[in-house]
């Protein structure tokens, strides 16, 4: 098993929609400064491309981006009522300001810059974007940990992991996931897991480790369910341990899922910490994605974060050591 070296810090996507060839390399510049990857789309493409799985942290647009000051309102509109979980950002070529638009016109807005003073952006991206802060310590972790987990599963596959990113979006890839909840005095919420049916049906279905078990989405189910809690396993003696959760642990909030749409929510704009796990089986040309997000939704303390040290979870699982 091999896999990609990746960055610690996450990134976050971002749909870049400027048609200003000098804007946009201030813009391109900006980007690769501040940890955001830009992505372009064809006008004729937006909405379609909006409508798929592509993870996203917000979007970057023009007030130029239309024919007309009306074109550009309206496709701002389509835009936020396709993903209105995404901050839209609009470049003005006047002053950073939302107060001159009309009330029609500024509604899909989060905010405003100018493309001569990028500090203006800077700001936007840290209070919609990266709003909060994942501690390296634990961004490494859990790429190592969710390899390890995955290399014992397969243990003859290859392993390639995006960098890890932020996202605002809502949409669940593929058929199935799995949630499981993440409880400590320093977080509180769930950790999903995501992935596509079919490639998992063919792995079992030619597979001489699937324990002689029925090959249908249920076998599916079990598998995803296997890993998960061999992951949460791992995240708990790595990061909480035996720790009780702190008084907020009473509070709840309900989880919307919308399965026409491939839609789920957790009462919260909290921004959502995912990472991207490609897994091929080169002798048999097979492979599989799976996604995995972190939604610290009810509880994000993270200058209370420690992580334990390696040598002492043994005797934690053990009873023979007690967290204090």
């Amino acid at each position: 098993m091999t896999h990609t070296v990746v960055h610690e810090s996450p990134v976050s996507k971002v749909l870049v929609l400027d048609n200003s060839a000098a804007d946009s390399e201030v813009i391109k510049q900006f980007c690769s400064d501040n940890d955001l990857v830009g992505l372009k789309v064809r006008k004729d493409s937006l909405l379609a491309v909006l409508r798929t799985n592509i993870d996203l942290g917000g979007v970057l647009y023009s007030e130029d981006y239309g024919d007309t000051a009306e074109e550009t309102a309206v496709i701002a509109a389509q835009i936020h009522a396709t993903r209105p979980e995404l901050p839209i950002v609009i470049r003005r070529n006047g002053k950073a300001t939302l107060d001159d638009l009309p009330d029609a016109h500024r509604r899909p807005y989060c905010a405003a810059y100018v493309s001569s003073d990028m500090s203006v952006l800077r700001g936007i991206v840290d209070q919609y974007i990266f709003s909060l802060v994942y501690p390296n310590a634990l961004v490494r972790g859990i790429g190592e940990l969710t390899e390890s987990v995955l290399t014992g599963q397969f243990p003859s596959w290859h392993i390639d992991r995006d960098t890890p990113h932020i996202v605002r979006d809502r949409l669940i890839f593929g058929e199935v996931f799995s949630l499981i909840p993440l409880e400590s005095h320093w977080c509180r919420g769930y950790m999903m897991l995501q992935t596509e049916e079919k490639p998992l049906l063919g792995l079992l279905a030619g597979s001489s480790t699937s324990l002689d078990r029925k090959t249908d989405f249920r076998a599916v189910n079990s598998l995803l369910g296997e890993v998960t809690n061999l992951i949460w396993g791992s995240f708990k003696n790595r990061y909480i341990g035996d720790a009780s959760t702190s008084a907020v642990a009473s509070i709840q909030v309900p989880l919307v899922v919308n399965q026409q749409h491939q839609y789920i929510s957790f009462g919260t704009d909290n921004p959502q910490l995912c990472f991207r796990y490609k897994l091929t089986d080169g002798a048999r040309d097979r492979c599989f994605t799976l996604v995995q997000r972190f939604v610290f939704n009810l509880n994000w303390s993270p200058e209370d974060f420690r992580e334990i040290a390696p040598e002492s979870n043994g005797l934690i699982e053990s009873g023979e050591l007690e967290l204090f």
